[in-house]
């Protein structure tokens, strides 16, 4: 099969909306990463996001919708709080789950009762749902494990010769999966944590828990249960706090001809004296902006990668320290 990459137009729009309503699948932009999608009524067409990302078929997917979508025909229930978060926060790099109709196929949630919808802000991303007016399943544009694609380069080193097309709209601004928030219950709860915080909720509704997987817990969202994020290299995860010892193992690896590369903030980057550094940036935003980019860039460059966590954890690092330790291992 030829992939072909396009930029996003009419004609290019034309042909992605063809290939989902026969049945195909295509790659778009979203603000967080590039999005593999199908149309989520059409059972084949979803399975064959599993097959080609070599997804497990218990992790379930994401509807997108374009802005204007009346979400009332595909779930049961939009809790008064989901309401206002909806107005606070989408379109943007916020999915919303709900009670199900079971009007989409029963392969996007992997046979469970509830649907995960998001609204993406990228104008591309608005362009291609608002041309198929269909609600599009999609997981992130790659092979299942590896490193999450911000460019259309990423997914095509990915998925070259699986995929039709891909609509190039740039690298994406986000960097890090969208929040995903169950609005099933009486208040919401985070099931992954992104670039909309759960005091970033509880200050739209007053209140937001956040839930953790036990052992052998039902998969609520996707990004909970495996590890994800990875690159193709060996990695080694350091908290802040024993930045000196990464310093120490950098050291001792490049003496044994081993081509290490040190992935952090630009607050570390500035106080080590390590030659090779994947630098993520200074504020919250860059540093999830940066990540999977670095990570890639990593896997290219180096035999090793060392991490280490950012001081700050909590907010956006929340979703960011969350990728880190599942792409780490």
């Amino acid at each position: 099969m030829n992939t072909q990459v396009l930029p996003i137009n009419a004609e290019s729009l034309a042909l992605a909306e063809k290939l989902i309503k026969d049945g195909g699948i295509v790659a778009f932009p979203t603000e967080t990463v590039y999005g593999l999608a199908a149309n989520a009524y059409d059972t084949d067409a979803v399975k064959s996001i599993f097959t080609v990302k070599g997804r497990p078929n218990d992790n379930p997917l994401i509807v997108h919708v374009h802005s204007a979508y009346d979400i009332a025909g595909l779930v049961t229930d939009i809790p008064s709080y989901a309401k206002a978060l909806a107005k606070a926060f989408l379109p943007g790099p916020l999915t919303m789950v709900y009670r199900s109709k079971q009007t989409v196929s029963a392969a996007v949630s992997c046979g469970g009762d509830t649907l995960a919808i998001r609204v993406p802000s990228h104008s591309g991303a608005q362009q291609f749902l608002k041309q198929v007016n269909l609600p599009i399943a999609a997981p992130s544009a790659n092979v299942s494990k590896h490193v999450s694609p911000v460019t259309a380069k990423h997914v095509y080193d990915d998925l070259k010769g699986k995929i039709p097309l891909i609509l190039d709209g740039g690298k994406c601004s986000g960097g890090i999966e969208s929040t995903v928030l169950d609005c099933t219950g009486n208040v919401p709860c985070v099931l992954r944590s992104g670039l909309i915080t759960r005091e970033m909720v509880a200050a739209v509704v007053g209140e937001c828990d956040e839930y953790v997987l036990k052992d052998g817990g039902k998969v609520r969202s996707p990004g909970m249960k495996y590890k994800h994020y990875s690159p193709a290299c060996p990695t080694r995860l350091f908290d802040f706090n024993d930045r000196y010892s990464a310093y120490a193992l950098y050291k001792e690896k490049n003496a044994e001809g081993v081509n290490v590369w040190i992935l952090c903030d630009d607050t570390v980057a500035v106080e080590s004296d390590c030659e090779r550094i994947l630098k993520l940036g200074e504020s919250e935003n860059e540093i999830a902006a940066n990540l999977y980019d670095k990570l890639r860039e990593g896997e290219r460059v180096a035999d090793l990668i060392i991490a280490i966590a950012p001081q700050k954890q909590d907010g956006v690092m929340t979703g960011v320290m969350n990728r880190l330790k599942k792409a780490c291992g």
